[in-house]
């Protein structure tokens, strides 16, 4: 709590220059008041009539921005006064004034102040300079509030800008994704409804037909994933993750033979179980699998190891590919963002996959991070807590 003002004191600070008779007859119309902690004095908007001088405790000043924000002014202690516009001009209060603590103040309303003009009028002159005084600081404040506005409103329109750009890119990304696999079902399809096809190419026809509505079905499956995933809290329960990424790489493994790849489990394996839903654990480690093999080198490998540190278990994905540059690292975990292209080679996606991962770590409670160097290769490692 701050130092005790006497009234004596404080008045000349808020009507500068007035005389020690002025000052007291200020002091005789108006009012000592004590009041307890969160009394607010000052309502924002509200019309009140009333100017206070603190001679003990400590005030918040605070003003509502855009309707919904609470905006911390300043503070205020002993010494200082606030709500003088009050007593020249009837106008709604600019901001709100709280007590943090006990406070002791001198209330002057505006009945008392005509007063103390009738036997005093030089207390007007000095009361309008130092209101001019407060509206440029007031103005400086507003000045300073109106380019931080400006500045978030620009943030946000860039925001909502690249927002968009993600949304275009998706619809064109999903529509591309599904049109290839269904024109190609579709294609084999007809040709089997004519009944010319036997052996080895009726064989591959019907396979050919299976992987793409497999493909279509795995895809509406991850953007259906992705959006229940914000709904569910799943009961944990103990996950053994070796066998976990057993499965993953062998779900993989023909993808991982198509370009060459190698996956090898390397180091300790002996690790405790993970707490977990195994379910949605295996769609994040497809997500890093999956993208270390599509950016790794053809005939490279992707190296996976496990660790038990301390309350937590950890798996690292390594591969030896094309990395990740430093200014679309920041973006990677973002929804529908992917890499198109690297020099010649293209790469196909939606980019949910490691969307999909990020969102099902942070309800693990885990952490997903991520080192990587350009033309050298990227590290992820998952860390989850041991199941207790």
């Amino acid at each position: 709590m701050t130092t005790l003002r006497t009234p004596a004191r404080i008045i000349p600070r808020a009507f500068p220059g007035i005389k020690p008779n002025e000052v007291q007859e200020i002091i005789v119309n108006s009012q000592i008041k004590s009041y307890p902690a969160e009394t607010v004095l000052c309502q924002e908007d509200a019309i009140e009539s009333t100017f206070y001088m603190i001679l003990e405790g400590d005030f918040e000043v605070t003003k509502t921005i855009n309707n919904t924000e609470k905006r911390l002014l300043k503070t205020l202690g002993a010494g200082d006064f606030f709500g003088e516009m009050a007593l020249i001009h009837n106008a709604p209060r600019a901001a709100t004034v709280k007590a943090l603590s006990s406070a002791v103040v001198l209330e002057l309303n505006k009945e008392g102040f005509d007063r103390v003009l009738k036997h005093s009028p030089s207390v007007a002159t000095a009361m309008v300079a130092e209101i001019s005084n407060r509206l440029r600081q007031n103005d400086q404040l507003a000045i300073e509030d109106l380019r931080l506005r400006a500045s978030e409103l620009a943030d946000a329109y860039q925001k909502l800008a690249q927002q968009e750009m993600a949304r275009k890119e998706f619809l064109t990304s999903i529509a591309h994704e599904l049109r290839t696999p269904l024109t190609a079902a579709s294609g084999y399809l007809h040709t089997l409804k004519k009944g010319k096809l036997s052996g080895e190419q009726l064989q591959v026809t019907i396979e050919t037909v299976s992987r793409n509505v497999d493909q279509i079905v795995n895809l509406t499956n991850d953007l259906l994933f992705l959006q229940e995933q914000e709904l569910v809290l799943h009961d944990f329960q103990p996950v053994d993750m070796l066998q976990l990424v057993e499965l993953v790489t062998g779900k993989l493994a023909a993808k991982a033979k198509a370009r060459g790849i190698s996956i090898k489990i390397r180091g300790n394996t002996r690790v405790p179980p993970a707490q977990g839903d195994e379910p949605s654990l295996e769609r994040a480690l497809t997500g890093l699998i999956d993208n270390a093999i599509k950016f790794s080198a053809p005939n490279g490998t992707v190296d996976i190891r496990f660790a038990d540190l301390g309350n937590h278990v950890t798996v690292s994905i390594v591969d030896h590919g094309i990395g990740i540059d430093p200014q679309i690292r920041p973006l990677i975990f973002e929804r529908f963002f992917h890499l198109e292209k690297t020099g010649e080679e293209l790469y196909s996606g939606l980019g949910i996959g490691l969307s999909i991962t990020k969102q099902v770590i942070q309800q693990h409670r885990g952490t997903l991070d991520v080192d990587s160097e350009p033309g050298k290769g990227s590290t992820f490692t998952v860390s989850l807590l041991k199941w207790k």
